[in-house]
């Protein structure tokens, strides 16, 4: 007969993984892997003490990373996207245009709307962030407007855009997972998508305000060497233009991105018939390098390739093998039973599955988790005292897709980390949507503003 876990000794597991990780990563300011490490192992350390038969946490290991394997492909393609980007000039083009369309007095609020229409267009948030965001964000840095503050309106953009979008995997997963209809599910979001909106987009342009005399005159010398170094032209629209076609047509990620590829690989042979083979080996094996002798462009133009990623893989690899232990030993389940049992009120309903939701990323950093674990446990309740489907799947995002955002350890906040190159925690004070989202949800919760009943039969 397979162990069991008590509720104290879960409990107790989960809160001294928190403090070793917020206190390995905030207190020390360690990169996350090595503190979610030294966690697995002092799991395994106490699981063998236990007695637990060691089949038993390796098929939780084999579990949790067996799930990752397609977002880490798609982690790959992306590094080797961001590469071919920029030596495509695709990249820099957007950084170019953007310095045209873009007043350094509205800067903030509006690369807010554009990742939000960007990211709402495609589907992806780390795909936005890690395209469209990385151009704004180099022109953010041009300006001199605080690179924590950028990064989170791009972030915020991002997360709304894939929030609501019905291209976007989570946004499927959690109506997939409360079995309700993807529109409608969409369509309910609006209670407390649209007012976190309204916030965040106040918020930006608040802060925003503070950089009105922000001198442009840095603008020139970093377009002159964009134009000098790279090829800067109205071509450099197409991969966007076929990665919205491919969205609306619903293509897979994976083809999405491998076409994209292909793509900006055939305009830099376009561009450049000279260029080696072995070379965009190179480029896509370790990103591009930037040599253009502006220190900026340098700095944010360094980036891309596979082993770029490599970091990040690693991070998603040791997150949800820890996850997988965590749910096939029952750990989660035996934390979180006994509170659904006890809750019987639609306010404390709600803010219990979106403190769920969060606890589910800080203790395994995983977006997916977060919205299929508080939805497994918490779905029962919400049948019993009457609420439709729809008031749980929105739940699920507002507490946890959006959340793992602002996680250091977790798949999202490490890989928006590594594209932009800054920390979680200097940007989370400034992802405002991602905070205000479950604030809204809550609130719902507690006046019955939005909060979807179940019809009677």
């Amino acid at each position: 007969m397979k162990k069991q876990i008590g509720f104290k000794e879960a409990v107790t597991i989960l809160v001294l993984m928190l403090v070793i990780l917020g206190w390995s990563v905030i207190g020390f300011g360690l990169s996350p892997q090595i503190p979610v490490l030294t966690v697995i192992a002092l799991l395994i350390f106490w699981l063998e003490i236990r007695r637990f038969d060691w089949e038993d946490v390796m098929k939780g290991i084999s579990q949790g990373i067996s799930t990752a394997i397609v977002p880490i492909f798609i982690f790959l393609l992306i590094g080797t996207l961001i590469a071919v980007w920029i030596q495509a000039g695709i990249i820099p083009s957007l950084m170019v245009l953007g310095f045209h369309m873009i007043s350094s007095h509205f800067f903030v609020p509006s690369v807010f709307l554009v990742c939000s229409l960007v990211g709402l267009a495609i589907g992806s948030g780390f795909t936005t962030v890690s395209t469209v965001g990385i151009a704004l964000f180099g022109m953010g840095s041009t300006l001199g407007i605080n690179p924590a503050l950028t990064a989170g309106a791009i972030i915020s953009g991002a997360v709304f855009g894939d929030k609501m979008s019905p291209l976007s995997d989570s946004t499927n997963l959690a109506s997939a997972v409360a079995e309700d209809d993807l529109f409608d599910h969409i369509k309910n979001m609006m209670w407390s998508t649209i007012p976190a909106f309204i916030g965040s987009l106040i918020f930006f342009f608040v802060l925003g305000q503070s950089n009105k005399a922000t001198s442009m005159s840095g603008i020139a010398a970093v377009e002159s060497s964009l134009r000098q170094h790279f090829s800067v032209s109205f071509w450099a629209a197409l991969p966007l233009v076929l990665m919205f076609v491919c969205a609306w047509k619903k293509v897979p990620a994976i083809q999405t991105l491998f076409a994209n590829i292909f793509l900006s690989v055939a305009m830099i042979f376009i561009q450049n018939p000279g260029f080696k083979v072995q070379k965009l080996a190179t480029l896509i094996e370790s990103g591009y390098v930037s040599n253009s002798g502006n220190k900026t462009v340098d700095t944010l133009l360094t980036r891309g390739g596979i082993s770029s990623m490599m970091s990040t893989v690693s991070l998603i690899i040791m997150t949800l093998a820890l996850g997988g232990i965590l749910m096939h030993l029952g750990i989660i389940d035996s934390a979180m039973q006994p509170l659904v049992k006890r809750l019987q009120k639609p306010g404390k309903l709600i803010l219990a599955t979106i403190l769920a939701g969060i606890g589910i990323n800080l203790f395994v950093g995983e977006q997916y988790l977060s919205v299929i674990l508080p939805a497994n446990a918490f779905k029962p309740a919400y049948k019993r005292i009457g609420l439709d489907p729809l008031a749980l799947s929105r739940v699920l995002e507002d507490g946890g897709s959006v959340i793992n955002y602002l996680i250091p350890w977790g798949v999202a906040g490490s890989f928006v980390a590594a594209a932009l190159g800054v920390p979680v925690l200097d940007f989370l004070p400034f992802t405002m949507f991602s905070l205000l989202s479950p604030v809204f949800s809550i609130l719902s919760g507690f006046t019955g503003i939005g909060l979807k009943w179940k019809k009677a039969d």
